[in-house]
């Protein structure tokens, strides 16, 4: 791509969600700023997919220099952004408008809202294409501070503690990032300049060169950091707190996209790292701590009496097997990881939309009282069902692909003690999701109610992601099947494809 239109492009890809928090915040009138909101999330959306089609085409994108740097493995990042962005956004203006008609928040609430939302989706978009590893330290420390601002949009006692119990373990994990990220600078210094000595392209070509002793010290630092934003346990004690208290958009934003962008920061040094010592440092300690946060979250769904905070947990295993995928290596594990990225980033947004419109119906989040879902909203109830179904890994949903090759994966590399500990995690998963599910949506309800889907806004992003669900367990399309397999072979092959 010509670099005068590159940098073009990119411009207006940071320049749309601005615009669209400008004019929120001159506008200021509710049912208008959630339009402008969603013709914002749609040109990111359009955008994107221009910038992905020319990375099938051309591996990368470069502009302002070197500062902007896309490839296939920040273009599956930046799909799953604008995708969750745009369903966010269109589920945003009946979900907020609901809290707003029930006095749970007033006008300039729901102005802070949207201004937060069009931030958040700004700081998202950076991170996955900042070549400096620096920048992309700050916007993913900007994510937290936006993002902590939303989770107490309500200014309740629990979103106000659980907002600051997020800002204080994540600052804290971001601070061992930054500690890693100097560490890899450093190491850089001495073989290259100052100049280009933070940017992740010039690490890659020099990660050969560096220290050995250094680097292993600086990527355990990373994904200590990195691993906290990511919500791998044990790193992972914000995610339910935040996740549950946070306005149901925001919290498909959370669990869809930003868990993702931490990943995203691990496997760019993983990739430094694996130049530099080898691959096994860095893939043991990404497949010891999947297990563990794939255990962990076995276990917590098991005593989980509030549904936002199930599917909290179900990402922190979601996240696990990402992670799984990534140690165990290999086009099948790295492919299946890639894959399984977008796939949690469809399913879960899905879940946190029916968990949020039902809890808006039921008036409460408690599974123990929320019985006949499918009876009082049918559709509803279908979708939930589906995107359940998805979640635990079950055929032909769009998650089993994706977590088939990670396990194959497992077994092709050897790695029979941690596949074994995940399949028998999987299954306590599978059995306790379900019977979760199963109730909530056919059992009787426990009062009478009106028979309502509350209204198309809210139907319309679900029914978009739970037929993406089932589209994409049966078919891939072939230039998503290019983009993942070249993001895999740039993790595979030392940071180019």
């Amino acid at each position: 791509m010509d670099s005068v239109f590159a940098n073009i492009t990119m411009l207006l890809l940071f320049l749309t969600p601005v615009a669209s928090a400008i004019l929120v915040t001159l506008v200021r009138k509710k049912r208008t700023i959630g339009i402008i909101t969603i013709c914002s999330a749609s040109l990111i959306l359009v955008q994107v997919f221009f910038l992905v089609s020319r990375i099938i085409s051309e591996k990368t994108v470069t502009a302002f220099g070197n500062m902007f740097y896309v490839d296939s493995l920040s273009a599956v990042i930046l799909l799953s952004i604008s995708v969750v962005g745009l369903v966010s956004a269109l589920y945003s203006k009946n979900y907020m408008g609901r809290q707003y008609d029930n006095a749970m928040i007033d006008d300039k609430h729901i102005v802070r809202y949207y201004q937060g939302f069009n931030v958040f989706l700004l700081t998202m978009l950076v991170v996955p294409t900042a070549n400096n590893l620096g920048i992309m330290w700050v916007t993913v420390e900007a994510t937290t501070l936006v993002s902590v601002l939303l989770i107490m949009l309500y200014f309740k006692e629990n979103s106000i503690e659980a907002a600051w119990k997020y800002l204080i373990i994540a600052t804290v994990g971001l601070s061992f990032a930054l500690i890693g990220t100097v560490f890899f600078y450093y190491a850089n210094t001495n073989v290259t300049s100052f100049d280009d000595a933070m940017n992740w392209t010039n690490m890659v070509h020099n990660s050969k060169l560096l220290d050995p002793n250094l680097v292993k010290i600086a990527f355990v630092f990373i994904l200590v950091g990195y691993g906290t934003k990511a919500g791998l346990a044990p790193m992972h004690t914000w995610l339910p707190d935040a996740h549950s208290e946070a306005p149901t958009p925001v919290s498909a934003l959370l669990s869809g996209v930003l868990l993702n962008c931490g990943l995203y920061a691990i496997i760019r040094f993983h990739v430094i790292s694996s130049n530099t010592i080898g691959s096994a440092f860095s893939s043991h300690l990404l497949i010891i701590l999947a297990v563990i946060s794939v255990g962990i979250a076995a276990a917590s769904i098991y005593f989980q009496k509030d549904m936002k905070r199930m599917l909290a947990y179900s990402s922190v295993e979601h996240m696990g097997l990402i992670s799984l995928g990534i140690g165990f290596g290999g086009i099948l594990g790295v492919y299946g990881a890639m894959l399984q990225i977008l796939n949690h980033a469809i399913a879960k947004p899905l879940m946190f939309f029916a968990s949020g419109t039902i809890s808006q119906k039921y008036e409460t989040k408690a599974m123990s009282k929320i019985k006949g879902i499918i009876k009082i909203m049918p559709v509803t109830g279908a979708l939930f069902l589906i995107g359940g179904f998805a979640l635990v890994g079950m055929p032909p949903f769009n998650v089993f692909l994706s977590e088939f090759f990670i396990l194959s994966a497992g077994f092709q590399s050897g790695q029979f003690l941690a596949v074994t500990l995940v399949i028998l995690f999987l299954v306590v998963t599978f059995a306790v999701f379900l019977r979760h599910l199963i109730k909530m949506v056919f059992g009787n309800p426990v009062v009478p109610m009106k028979k309502d889907d509350m209204g198309k806004l809210a139907v319309v992003p679900m029914i978009t992601l739970g037929s993406l669900v089932i589209v994409l367990g049966v078919f891939v399309p072939q230039q998503l099947q290019t983009l993942v397999h070249n993001a895999a072979m740039i993790i595979n092959h030392g940071g180019f494809a």
